[in-house]
């Protein structure tokens, strides 16, 4: 029987997880690792075709054993600890699928993994992941016509459904709570009427790109990371506009410019826990007294109009209140836990993916649009649409190896699913799955 390693077993790795486990027909074991066996837990939920390993990534010895048994490794990792996987399964010659983008070190490993026949397929997941292959089948099926591609435009972001909307950020959070306050800090780079654009963190939320989805109103979005590595590896030469975005609540977008501005989202800061409220640390981080006028003076200082200071009211920054962790934080680690607190998702509680392609062709001296619209509510908080999202396609893909529907050893190396081999089959799949896109040419 074959054995499937799954490390990780947060947020996004309900589905992944459950998918392995139901679809198996005794074809395979399922193996998840984590340092919390409560997590592992509810995920295998007691089944006989999976077991638990509570070891962690650190852990070098358990590890490297539990990859060198597996038939296959699936990182749901931070995308720092990819790499040092990357590294066991060349010792071990395993594949490798993470939902993540490709580090600079991992894809250090590009060689060796060529070398030996090994396949690391990254970015299998929604975004990065889903937004790669739709995108790739839209563009297939215009060459088919003979179809120019000269504009994509791509929208995705991870919300929380209006059902479930009850604060004023109008936000959840529905993934990893580091990458939350840390997106946006590599800036944004795009390519606009033929000519290169970028914005730094700092002003990556006041230049707010809006977008109108039916029956939900309008969002936010910014510019997500450098799109113009993907336009090379889409391979669209002749492209005039290429922009891959994050959406977000307008609200938040807004809040969020503030919350960089008073340097809120820092790193690299230090504070001792033991000495600090949240009226201490904002006073400190803006400069501002800490007495009975901090909160109006904030508003002030930062310009904050009455309604979205409610925002900031949420999450309670101004009182003088202990901040309930241990040793010195940064900045992002205390704002990062004020979100997991005040803005987490409760038990029953909807997520929703939002995801929006439009592209623009020329065919035969005539100009086209089209657009693909995805929408996935998730169930509640442990099936949310994020873990549904991200998880399905990692899934789907390792059941097509394990079944040697699929060999790895065609695509060797350090990859990404933009070829139709890859992404056709897992497409039609997640359609399956409730996870479709709405086409429209206008």
């Amino acid at each position: 029987m074959k054995s499937v390693l799954v490390i990780g077993a947060g947020k996004s790795s309900t589905y992944l997880i459950d998918y392995l486990i139901n679809n198996s027909k005794n074809l395979w074991r399922v193996t998840v690792m984590d340092t919390d066996i409560r997590a592992i837990s509810e995920k295998i939920k007691g089944s006989p075709k999976a077991e638990a390993a509570v070891v962690s990534v650190d852990n070098d010895k358990e590890r490297r054993a539990l990859v060198k048994n597996a038939d296959l490794v699936i990182s749901l990792l931070p995308p720092r600890f990819h790499h040092i996987v990357g590294k066991d399964c060349l010792e071990f010659k395993k594949h490798l699928i993470t939902a993540s983008y490709v580090t600079p070190e991992l894809m250090a490993l590009h060689n060796e993994a060529k070398e030996a026949d090994l396949m690391f397929m990254c970015e299998m997941g929604l975004d990065p992941g889903i937004d790669h292959m739709s995108a790739m089948q839209l563009f297939n099926g215009i060459y088919k016509i003979a179809g120019e591609v000269k504009s994509f435009k791509s929208y995705c972001g991870g919300l929380v459904a209006p059902e479930s909307d009850d604060n004023p950020w109008h936000y959840k959070m529905t993934w990893n709570g580091k990458n939350i306050i840390n997106a946006g800090k590599l800036g944004g780079k795009w390519i606009e009427n033929g000519k290169i654009k970028e914005l730094s963190y700092e002003d990556l939320f006041s230049k707010s790109r809006n977008i109108k989805f039916s029956n939900l109103g309008t969002y936010g979005s910014y510019p997500n990371r450098d799109s113009v590595i993907y336009k090379n590896l889409y391979e669209l030469d002749e492209v005039e506009t290429f922009i891959r975005s994050t959406i977000r609540p307008q609200s938040f977008m807004r809040a969020w410019k503030i919350l960089i501005e008073a340097d809120l989202t820092n790193e690299l800061d230090s504070f001792d826990m033991s000495e600090t409220t949240y009226a201490d640390w904002l006073s400190e981080k803006t400069g501002l007294e800490n007495d009975d006028n901090l909160r109006a003076a904030f508003q002030e200082k930062y310009n904050v109009d009455a309604k979205d200071m409610k925002m900031f009211d949420w999450i309670r920054i101004f009182e003088n209140r202990p901040i309930y962790l241990e040793g010195k934080k940064s900045s992002a680690e205390i704002l990062q836990d004020v979100f997991e607190s005040r803005l987490q998702l409760n038990s029953q509680d909807k997520d929703m993916i939002l995801m929006q392609h439009e592209v623009e062709y020329e065919r035969r001296g005539k100009m086209y649009k089209i657009s693909a619209s995805l929408k996935v509510k998730g169930e509640n908080k442990l099936y949310s649409a994020m873990a549904k999202t991200v998880g399905l396609p990692m899934a789907l893909f390792a059941e097509r190896i394990l079944t040697d529907k699929f060999e790895p050893t065609s695509i060797p190396g350090v990859q990404i699913p933009i070829m139709p081999e890859v992404y056709a089959p897992i497409l039609k799949e997640l359609e399956k799955e409730g996870i479709e896109f709405i086409e429209e040419i206008h």
